[in-house]
């Protein structure tokens, strides 16, 4: 009999909030112009599904409960989680003028390499989990998409709003970029591996 381990159920429940979120931004897309309550409860969801990770994997080492579904599932909710939204920001105004199709392309191209290594890997039994820099940008990106719902949300008249959002967009995308060449660098032994 298949058992779900603790910290398995709370990645598959971030997933599932995950639908829930997108549904909440599909809505927002939907109006001439984006709802602040949605925006709001859509900012309220990603923080709980975003920080939630760290539950997650509080959960698998202290019950010593790292698993193969756990090491690939828990990587891809927060891919998920983050390249959707910079792809909804693209439908979302004011951060539709602020956020480009470029920038979610690099994202996303980062994330389609790494996730086929790190498959590669654990199909040969070689396990290829987060480093400090995938941390770190998952972080970064965290932060820019919370800062940007928030922004979207509540755009007041804060002037220095938009000058920190643009901000964390480039720190965003040389985080990315940083933590993909580290992981390249990292995976060139399995590379050129046969038994990858």
């Amino acid at each position: 009999m298949l058992v779900m381990t603790l910290a398995n159920k709370v990645t598959s429940t971030r997933f599932l909030l995950c639908i829930v979120y997108y549904f909440l931004l599909t809505l927002v897309t939907r109006g001439p112009k984006p709802e602040p309550g949605l925006l709001a409860a859509a900012f309220i969801l990603f923080q709980a599904i975003a920080w939630s990770d760290l539950l997650d994997g509080y959960l698998a080492r202290k019950y010593k409960e790292v698993t193969h579904f756990g090491r690939i599932a828990d990587p891809l909710v927060d891919k998920i989680l983050v390249c959707g939204s910079f792809i909804y920001f693209l439908k979302i105004a004011p951060l539709d003028s602020i956020f480009s199709a470029w920038f979610a392309v690099v994202v996303l191209g980062r994330e389609f390499l790494i996730s086929g290594i790190r498959g590669a890997a654990e199909a040969a039994g070689i396990p290829f989990g987060a480093t400090f820099w995938g941390k770190q940008k998952t972080l970064v990106q965290n932060i820019t998409v919370g800062w940007g719902l928030a922004y979207a949300a509540w755009p007041g008249p804060t002037k220095w709003s938009q000058p920190v959002l643009v901000t964390l967009m480039w720190v965003t995308l040389a985080s990315t970029v940083v933590s993909g060449a580290t992981y390249m660098m990292d995976a060139r032994r399995l590379l050129g591996s046969q038994r990858v």
